[in-house]
């Protein structure tokens, strides 16, 4: 009966220690540099059909005010906010879908940092496409942690090379 007891307990403390973490214990390795929390970023809009979306880890990585702004093929700019951002996703079914970055480039001084990150947008991880952008991110570093504040995404087209422009650089 003691057996059945502790090894109960053991179970208890197992799954509280497994599920029971705090968000910021979960997701602290996605923010502890500038690397971990674009690979985070990535990491979060990108996955099978039948993976969950999360928006908890997105939302831990952004500030509280991050501002997304898109432009559209004209050049022209919409902003939101990332609960914006998050209603056309909630209301689709999920689909396949991999953001994988192409070329990073980042600068930095002091608490600030500007990343340009060239990706392709894929239906399968493993099967390149043609549907390629550039983000330029802009982060910050507060109480030993970055957050991202904001990005700006421009998808290339028949008219923008952009991507191709900024493979080439360097």
């Amino acid at each position: 009966m003691n057996k059945i007891i502790l090894t109960s307990i053991s179970v208890i403390f197992a799954f509280n220690s497994i599920f029971g973490q705090t968000t910021k214990e979960k997701y602290t390795t996605d923010v502890e540099s500038v690397d971990a929390i674009i690979n985070a970023y990535y990491d979060v809009v990108s996955g099978s059909s039948i993976e969950p979306w999360e928006f908890e880890r997105d939302k831990y990585i952004h500030s509280d005010n991050a501002v997304i702004t898109r432009l559209d093929e004209n050049g022209k700019a919409e902003s939101h906010t990332l609960e914006a951002e998050y209603i056309p996703i909630g209301l689709s079914p999920k689909a396949d879908f991999y953001e994988k970055e192409l070329k990073r480039i980042v600068s930095k001084y002091g608490n600030i940092a500007q990343v340009w990150s060239a990706f392709e947008i894929r239906t399968d991880p493993n099967t390149e496409s043609s549907i390629r952008g550039l983000n330029s991110i802009q982060l910050h570093y507060e109480n030993g942690r970055w957050f991202i504040d904001s990005w700006t995404c421009e998808m290339e087209s028949e008219k923008n090379n952009l991507v191709t422009e900024f493979l080439n650089k360097e």
